[in-house]
């Protein structure tokens, strides 16, 4: 265990600078997302507030889908997302794309954020609290781990090719690079249930507590 956890932080302090990057990037981001909530203009939000206010006089009168529909869809996402890390990593020319991503997960995150409290004040802050902090306590870290492993394989790689020295083998790095990515598979399955059983069970109590 000790071992592990002395490997483990190795890795950290020797690629530093990568996960520093993506951890920069996906800040600036939710910047960005918050950017443009605040260049949007007053029809616009008040359009889009109409969907929302929608959404959420629709989620009073019941649930809108069932609980084994949303995990299998919030799950399949994550899923797919991390597929596209995965494969992405394993292509030389995939490095920026895997930034495009992580930057457009911040966009998304700084931009629902920015929107609720721009339109609802301090009960958009705790309506963003309920139905977006708690499965992203788990995703976000997946997502920037995954990104910046995702990185590090693909710049081995290109390494690998332009070397001129021995080839060494990529079966090991390979299986560990499955291996990680299988268990970042795990946790967004947790982050998909703590979504469908939690985040919409107290996304359902702020939005009645805001409308009575």
């Amino acid at each position: 265990m000790h071992h592990n956890t002395n490997v483990f932080l190795n890795h950290l302090i020797k690629y530093r600078l990568i996960y520093f990057f993506m951890i920069v990037l996906f800040l600036v981001g939710i910047i960005f997302g918050a950017i443009i909530v605040n260049s949007m203009t007053f029809i616009q939000k008040t359009d889009l507030f109409f969907y929302l206010d929608q959404f959420m006089n629709r989620l009073l009168e019941g649930p809108i889908v069932d609980n084994q529909d949303m995990f299998k869809t919030t799950f399949l996402y994550h899923l797919q997302y991390l597929g596209l890390f995965f494969i992405l990593g394993l292509s030389v020319i995939g490095l920026p794309i895997i930034w495009i991503l992580m930057f457009v997960k911040g966009v998304v995150v700084g931009f629902s954020v920015g929107f609720f409290v721009n339109q609802l004040g301090w009960k958009g802050f705790v309506f963003a609290a309920a139905s977006i902090a708690p499965q992203n306590i788990f995703i976000i870290p997946v997502y920037l781990l995954a990104s910046s492993i995702a990185m590090i394989f693909s710049l081995a790689l290109l390494q690998k090719i332009f070397s001129r020295k021995i080839q060494q083998p990529t079966a090991q790095p390979f299986l560990q690079y499955v291996v990680v990515f299988l268990l970042f598979v795990c946790v967004a399955a947790v982050a998909a249930i703590v979504e469908t059983f939690i985040s919409n069970q107290a996304m359902e109590l702020v939005i009645s507590w805001m409308y009575n």
